[in-house]
């Protein structure tokens, strides 16, 4: 896979950009005083030069942190989702998921496996949004995904994220009770 991530618990007291930070250094074998990283006006992040050819993102929920950082010429996303309940779940489909996607939610009979479909595409969404720059202010309706055999895949999506076909997701659950979904695509130069 072009993209390297860990999972690390979060520190109390400690902010995910410093985590983030640290684990970025040592995979750039750098100090984490001179990993060059910064924050543009929608506060993604990014590397600095001699870097900037490289991506990073990260993402924290419930007492977890996910951090991404892909090989050259890459965009990356990252979103990571702790699992609880989620009484507004099908909700906040209706309102932001398309109709083909809340056609297969409704699909599903057993209710877990519908919140779990649930997490899944919330993670794919935010993952891409987040690779793109604008994250979920962009529109979760503005991108669809279908179920396959080698998990969620973008079919559609407004031209400003390109093709769906230059995207490539890895669904994970990269800690007991999380999950998480990394996304990425080549750079446009």
């Amino acid at each position: 896979m072009p993209v390297r991530w860990i999972w690390l618990p979060r520190q109390h007291g400690v902010a995910a950009e410093a985590q983030a930070r640290g684990w970025l250094a040592t995979q750039l074998e750098l100090s984490a005083d001179a990993v060059p990283l910064y924050r543009d006006d929608g506060r993604r992040p990014w590397l600095g030069a001699p870097l900037a050819a490289r991506d990073i993102n990260w993402s924290h929920s419930g007492e977890g942190l996910l951090v991404a950082l892909g090989e050259t010429g890459l965009r990356v996303g990252a979103d990571l989702e702790w699992r609880r309940p989620r009484p507004r779940a099908m909700a906040l489909a209706r309102r932001w998921f398309t109709a083909t996607e809340n056609a297969w939610l409704d699909s599903m009979a057993d209710e877990q496996a519908r919140e779990q479909a649930f997490l899944r595409l919330w993670c794919a969404k935010e993952a891409v949004l987040k690779a793109h720059g604008r994250g979920i202010a962009f529109g979760l309706d503005r991108l669809s995904f279908s179920d396959g055999p080698h998990g969620l895949r973008l079919v559609e999506c407004h031209p400003e994220l390109g093709r769906p076909d230059a995207w490539s997701l890895a669904e994970i659950a990269p800690a007991p009770g999380y999950l998480g979904t990394l996304a990425w695509r080549r750079s446009e130069s």
